[in-house]
């Protein structure tokens, strides 16, 4: 009896040994697996860093393009109406036909210049939102 307990004691050692000698392999997957998901979990917090970075510069840049554009329209709108002014005074020259011609092409000019913003405007709304779907999806 007492040979049979020493028999079992030495198995059981050296399972014992053996078990410590082995990497526990259902630890080391689990390890592996949650430093694959920190690795992925990371990179996509730093694809999100890079997208929101570049969308705050973007609308930076969009935001002065906007405040240029207006200045621009600003001015078109005083030249516009000191030639007005000015042909006020030379009104009495001209026909009415002639009068009416350039009444039309600078309606035709705000009108084209009004058009080009708003294009612009359209654009610039469609690729906030583009980016913006951008990083939602990161």
């Amino acid at each position: 009896e007492v040979q049979k307990l020493n028999q079992q004691l030495e198995d059981k050692n050296g399972e014992i040994q053996q078990m410590i000698n082995q990497p526990p392999y259902e630890k080391e997957r689990e390890i592996l697996r949650l430093q694959k998901t920190l690795a992925e979990r990371e990179k996509a917090q730093a694809t999100s860093d890079v997208l929101c970075r570049s969308l705050t510069d973007e609308t930076h840049q969009l935001q002065r393009k906007l405040a240029s554009t207006a200045e621009m329209c600003q001015h078109l709108a005083k030249c516009l109406e000191e030639k007005q002014r000015k042909e006020k005074g030379n009104s009495d020259d001209q026909t009415p036909t002639e009068r009416s011609n350039q009444v039309f092409l600078q309606l035709l000019c705000l009108l084209d210049n009004e058009t080009s913003l708003q294009a612009l405007i359209c654009n610039l709304q469609e690729e906030n939102r583009m980016l913006k779907q951008k990083v939602a999806h990161v």
